[in-house]
């Protein structure tokens, strides 16, 4: 038989047996007992090997399984030849050892001249039908089962038992219960043959955690500054929200933490002799470590080696290592860029290096003690040749067209190799939305000594967004329903074949929304958006229009007899600039907007029209890695639009209070300032735990002091999100205060304001189908009627923390619980605790 068909058979004994365990009247064996033979003749016999025919090959104590499959996993068939003695039995016995089914296996072989039967018994472990737990809820049973890969149907074994008490523990110990206790008990199925039943019977007993953490050896830093070097292993204290379980993977990081502030302060030689767990009782446990901090270094020379492209003045410079300086190793490997201190955003020596194509530059720090206590430095640099790019990749987006990705890419055939082009790049494809930023990173393959390949495998994910929701505004329930297409190809609208569902692929962005409550409210928004006008170059091009109405029909049946409309239309340009550096943009954009009221009572006009038409500029750097859940980066950006100063020409008295309203508010003029930034640090190695800190603030000034315009003001307080929106009024969020609660008394809305935010994020998943995070936040902010009251130190402050989840079909959504510990304007008590939703990404 040829050793394509054993191997086929061979799988299909792993399939049947798998099957067979469930059968409902498995096949019987032949069981018919053999005469008696010598399991040892003549395999071990130490005797020339003889060529022997196989004539038979009898089964022997299996009553589940199918002796032929059995036969052909051995790979001892009958009508095949073997020499005997050699090694081909002991592979058989091996090979069915291998399938896990059996707890015993012997081959044994009867010689009739030329021909031998070969006689196999095996003894059959029992498959287990139902896993199960006592003594746990059923949602830590359901985690167990998935955790533990547990199966109906497979073998049941000793070291399956062990393997998965072990599992258990581990699982109950990393949560705090270090006492656990996990019973085994099996059983006989009731209905299925030769079928077990596994019971794991858990008692977690009490959850046990960290009492106390003691040092010995340390002489020249407290136990409580040493503490404060763990990141994530606290003893138990008043801070109830701080984690005091014990978790081994996060011990063994905080102790490389322990001994880089050690280096950090000059002690180079400090090291953990020993750490021990001790029990204290029933639900403490201590920690305890003998440190040896050896003696405080200084830096007595620092010398370069092997540099010939940059002078050693830049080299130090970048370093800024001086002699007398007190040992960091830390510091010194951050700014050489080695080692596990390497940050892609930090300037380093060798980011130099990578950003003027030395690929293969590498950097040694070569360390000489002098003495008790001081080091020369000695940096070695090998330099290597510059690198050009041969070819550039892109694999993995079958959605976005590749004219699309190329021209977003920094990195491009001929050019010397750039790191800092590399990271660049990946900002601008993370910013398009259209790719997992989680997996956005470059394969960098060298293809000769002087050429390398840059590769960019992408994965792609959703971008469009469908968005159904519903908000509460003045007074009403309003819903909504929004549709964007962030993939739009305009120049396939007549292409045949290409709407699937729509002509895609050009990231041109469109944008269809629409909000109502019925005939009382009801609003129309459209924007489409080019980021290549004319696909040459990154000018983008933008062009919105709206349209709004509110009236006095509360009701479907009644007919309307005052109203306020508003209609809209702007068009815009943008630009990236390239310098200072390419994180630079430039945004202008004309507006105008027309506001017709119908004694419409409760607003500054009643009756008339007001038309509004300005220029806006908006000037910006955007550092940002990636638009969802930013781990570094800042965006900032300085805004101004204006209309033109109608009242310094047009001859009217605006200081006489009897002026028509529809007469002063014909035209409106105004300028308005608005400054916004924010910055994103991440605090540990994953990356994970991010601190982000926003600062804004915005005025809207006036050309005449009678002619204050009544629209672009500022509602301050609130979630920042409504659906409802008539008139030209930015919605500033404030969470801790209800909506527009931070607006000066008996003015509408505010002229100023100002705005700081800290927050700290967690990231729970992040993954190309949903990305979800919890936040704690900081903030303090407030309204004002002018300029000249606004104060930047003058604010309502509050705390809170929240939820975001951000799915590509809908965008992002979240919700806080905020508490004002101040009171909002007109009131005396403090504002306490609200809830804020949030839809859509703020700034």
């Amino acid at each position: 038989m040829n050793r394509f068909v054993k191997i086929v058979l061979a799988a299909a004994l792993c399939l049947t047996f798998g099957l067979a365990a469930f059968a409902q009247e498995p096949e019987t064996a032949d069981t018919t007992r053999y005469a008696p033979f010598d399991e040892g003749a003549p395999m071990l016999r130490s005797t020339a090997p003889k060529l022997y025919h196989i004539r038979n090959v009898n089964v022997r104590g299996v009553k589940y399984l199918d002796p032929n499959l059995i036969r052909s996993a051995a790979g001892l068939l009958p009508g095949d030849s073997l020499y005997l003695p050699s090694s081909y039995i002991s592979n058989s016995i091996t090979r069915l050892w291998n399938q896990r089914y059996f707890s015993d296996v012997k081959v044994g072989a009867t010689i009739l001249g030329d021909s031998v039967d070969l006689e196999i018994f095996l003894k059959e472990r029992p498959l287990v039908n139902n896993w199960k737990f006592e003594g746990i809820s059923r949602g830590k049973q359901k985690d167990l089962t998935e955790k533990l890969k547990l199966r109906r149907g497979t073998e049941l074994s000793d070291y399956v038992i062990d393997k998965n008490m072990k599992l258990i523990k581990a699982y109950f110990v990393e949560k705090g219960f270090r006492n656990v206790e996990v019973t085994p008990r099996i059983e006989n199925d009731t209905v299925r043959e030769r079928a077990v039943n596994v019971t794991f019977d858990i008692d977690r007993g009490d959850r046990v955690r960290i009492g106390e953490i003691t040092f010995s050896g340390n002489r020249e830093f407290s136990d409580r500054r040493l503490r404060k070097t763990f990141k994530k292993t606290h003893k138990k204290s008043i801070n109830f929200l701080r984690n005091t379980k014990l978790n081994e993977k996060d011990y063994a990081d905080d102790k490389e933490l322990l001994i880089d502030f050690y280096n950090s302060k000059g002690f180079r030689n400090a090291t953990i002799l020993s750490d021990s767990l001790y029990v204290i009782n029933d639900k403490r446990i201590g920690l305890h470590l003998d440190l040896s901090e050896g003696n405080k270094y200084y830096i007595r020379n620092v010398s370069w080696l092997g540099n010939s492209v940059y002078p050693t003045e830049d080299l130090e410079r970048i370093f800024s290592v001086q002699p007398g300086d007190t040992y960091d190793k830390k510091s010194m490997h951050k700014r050489l860029g080695i080692g596990k201190e390497v940050n892609p955003d930090d300037m380093s020596v060798s980011s130099l290096y990578q950003n003027q194509g030395y690929l293969m530059s590498q950097i040694d720090p070569d360390e000489i003690v002098i003495g008790a206590d001081s080091i020369d430095l000695v940096i070695k640099i090998f330099e290597g040749k510059q690198f050009t790019i041969n070819e550039v990749g892109i694999s993995g987006n079958m959605r976005v067209d590749d004219e699309v990705i190329r021209r977003e890419l920094y990195t491009r055939p001929g050019e010397l190799y750039d790191r800092s082009m590399l990271m660049q790049t990946i900002r601008t494809l993370n910013a398009m939305g259209h790719f997992n930023p989680e997996t956005l990173m470059p394969d960098i393959k060298p293809v000769s000594n002087e050429l390398v390949n840059v590769n960019w495998p992408l994965e792609e994910q959703a971008s469009d967004q469908f968005n159904v929701a519903g908000g509460w505004g003045s007074g009403t329930f309003v819903g909504s329903v929004g549709i964007t297409l962030n993939n739009l190809s305009i120049r396939n609208f007549f292409k045949k074949g290409a709407w699937r569902p729509y002509p895609m692929g050009q990231n041109q962005r469109l944008s269809i929304s629409a909000q109502t409550n019925g005939t009382y409210y009801k609003a129309m928004a459209l924007s489409f958006t080019d980021p290549w006008l004319g696909g040459r170059k990154p000018n983008s091009f933008t062009i919105s229009a709206h349209l709004s109405e509110q009236n006095n029909a509360y009701y479907f049946w009644q007919t309307s007899t005052r109203y306020f409309r508003s209609t809209g239309l702007s068009v815009g340009l943008g630009k990236r600039l390239t310098w200072p550096d390419p994180y630079f943009s430039l945004y202008a954009e004309a507006a105008y907007q027309r506001y017709k009221l119908k004694d419409w009572s409760s607003f500054v006009m009643s009756n008339g029209a007001a038309n509004m038409l300005s220029l806006k500029f908006v000037f910006g750097r955007n550092s940002v890695d990636q638009p969802t859940y930013p781990r570094r980066g800042s965006d900032f950006s300085v805004s101004v639009q204006f209309t033109p100063p109608y009242s310094l020409w047009d001859g009217k008295d605006y200081s006489n209070p009897s002026m028509p309203e529809t007469e002063r508010y014909k035209w409106i003029e105004f300028h308005k300032w608005q400054f916004k930034a924010q910055w994103f640090f991440s605090l540990t190695r994953n990356q994970k735990l991010v601190l982000m800190t926003r600062a804004e603030m915005g005025y809207l000034g006036n050309y005449n002091k009678n002619k204050v315009s009544p629209f672009e003001r500022f509602e301050v307080g609130g979630d920042g999100m409504s659906g409802y929106n008539i008139y030209g009024i930015d919605i500033i969020s404030m969470r801790g205060y209800e909506d527009g609660a931070l607006d000066p008394v008996g003015d509408y809305y505010s002229n100023a304001y100002n705005k700081y935010t800290v927050e700290l994020r967690y990231p729970i998943v992040l993954k190309p189908s949903s990305q979800i995070y919890v936040l704690g936040f900081l903030e303090g902010g407030n309204g004002f009627s002018s300029w000249r009251k606004f104060s930047p130190f003058n604010i309502k402050r509050s705390a809170g923390f929240g939820v975001r989840l951000y799915l590509p079909v809908v965008g992002m959504l979240g919700i806080d619980w905020g508490y004002g510990f101040d009171p909002a304007a007109g009131q005396t008590k403090k504002s306490g605790s609200q809830f804020h939703f949030v839809l859509g990404q703020q700034f």
